[in-house]
């Protein structure tokens, strides 16, 4: 009888670490325009090569090739690019703030704009997000008030949730987006219930349902999976892949796929990978999706390929365990700083113009921030009623918060 071979554990490790040379080799990206737009009710088994490639419909010259392109008009995607810098100045604010002490949490969506924005204005209205942290561009689409955004930071007593959650976990049926969660995600499960319960009501109403690529590694990811596929909810459901959890590269979730969408193929789900910071690539293929789910043909996954510039939270150091220079190697580039690219090209913007639009809405947003700050922040002014803590648990108050309100003061 031979001796056995001693087993071994296999850890993934990223390519580099702090100090080391930034490598995105392993980045395969096709060119802009090469990938197919299948008919909106192709079979999943029909475009599994859709969900290795990357779609992407702005070349480097900023020009929009391909079957996905021509799906926006140009004043559409003027309101596209002033929303994204309106979300980047908002960022910018709101960790200014975090650091003066203003609130006491703050996670920016730098390098990621594109993918919130863009998916949208794919939605009508009564569609559901059921979205993450980084998915705030959503809200901001969609005209959503900053005031209220910013009081929701700073658990003023403006704040619309009364101080009942954490900064930047919002809440606004009004515009599409479900209580957001802080564990990871509960979203998927929640989107995919939503949407069945849409269908079981025979109503016309969609869900789209958000994610990281690190939670992707939780169960509920899974749960979701299984049940999209066998009730053909009309889900849409997002990997928004930044290439980092919170300090955790995406190989450790990815685990041996390939990528993040191929994932749906095993569930028989349609599965698109999608360049995150192309705002054209990622409206085209969420009206895709969108589309699919309203002729009732089931649920779409989608990986949006893109890079967190920033930090995690402000609670976390991206030194510690990425290169400093890795933003600048990625080579998907900026969306903000394409689209502004591709407005240029087709004679509707210019620098001057954009150099203009940048200074007025930082201005809008500073004003906001004025406002919201004169109704309290973290450490000063005021702050929602002691009373509120009581509030919105049960339909009917039972006798013991009643006692405990009292004993309150309130």
């Amino acid at each position: 009888m031979t001796e056995s071979t001693h087993l071994s554990l296999h850890v993934p490790e990223p390519a580099v670490r702090p100090g080391d040379q930034p490598d995105f080799s392993n980045v395969k990206i096709p060119k802009a325009g090469s990938v197919p737009r299948p008919e909106i009710d192709a079979a999943p088994e029909s475009i599994r090569e859709l969900a290795y490639s990357i779609i992407r419909v702005l070349d480097h010259e900023g020009n929009a090739v391909g079957p996905w392109a021509g799906l926006l008009s140009d004043e559409e995607l003027l309101s596209g690019l002033r929303h994204m810098l309106l979300l980047r100045a908002f960022d910018a604010r709101m960790l200014m703030a975090q650091r003066q002490g203003k609130t006491s949490f703050y996670m920016q969506h730098l390098g990621e704009e594109a993918v919130s924005c863009a998916f949208r204005k794919a939605l009508s209205r009564g569609d559901m997000n059921f979205p993450t942290y980084r998915q705030a561009g959503l809200l901001i689409a969609d005209g959503y008030p900053l005031v209220t955004m910013m009081n929701q930071i700073f658990s003023n007593e403006g704040d619309p949730l009364h101080g009942r959650q954490l900064p930047v976990l919002y809440s606004s049926k009004e515009h599409g987006f479900f209580t957001l969660s802080g564990n990871l995600a509960t979203q998927f499960v929640q989107a995919v219930g939503w949407a069945m319960a849409s269908a079981i009501k025979g109503d016309t109403k969609i869900a789209a349902g958000w994610i990281g690529d690190g939670s992707t590694a939780e169960s509920d990811f899974h749960s979701a999976m299984v049940f999209a596929s066998t009730y053909k909810a009309p889900v849409v459901l997002n990997v928004v892949n930044n290439q980092w959890a919170i300090s955790t590269f995406q190989g450790i979730a990815r685990g041996g796929s390939g990528t993040f969408a191929a994932r749906g193929l095993g569930f028989g789900i349609p599965a698109l990978r999608v360049d995150g910071n192309d705002y054209l690539a990622v409206h085209a293929v969420a009206r895709w999706a969108v589309e699919r789910a309203r002729r009732n043909l089931g649920p779409t996954l989608i990986e949006y390929v893109t890079y967190r510039v920033g930090a995690h939270s402000t609670s976390d150091d991206p030194s510690a365990y990425r290169p400093k220079t890795e933003s600048e190697a990625w080579p998907l580039g900026d969306p903000v700083l394409r689209l502004k690219k591709h407005l240029i090209a087709r004679g509707v913007w210019s620098e001057e113009r954009h150099l203009q639009a940048e200074a007025e809405i930082m201005d809008t947003v500073i004003e906001a921030q004025k406002e919201a700050e004169s109704h309290g922040t973290l450490h000063a002014g005021g702050k929602p009623s002691v009373r509120d803590i009581f509030e919105g648990v049960y339909a009917v108050m039972p006798a013991h918060l009643h006692r405990q309100r009292r004993m309150a003061g309130c």
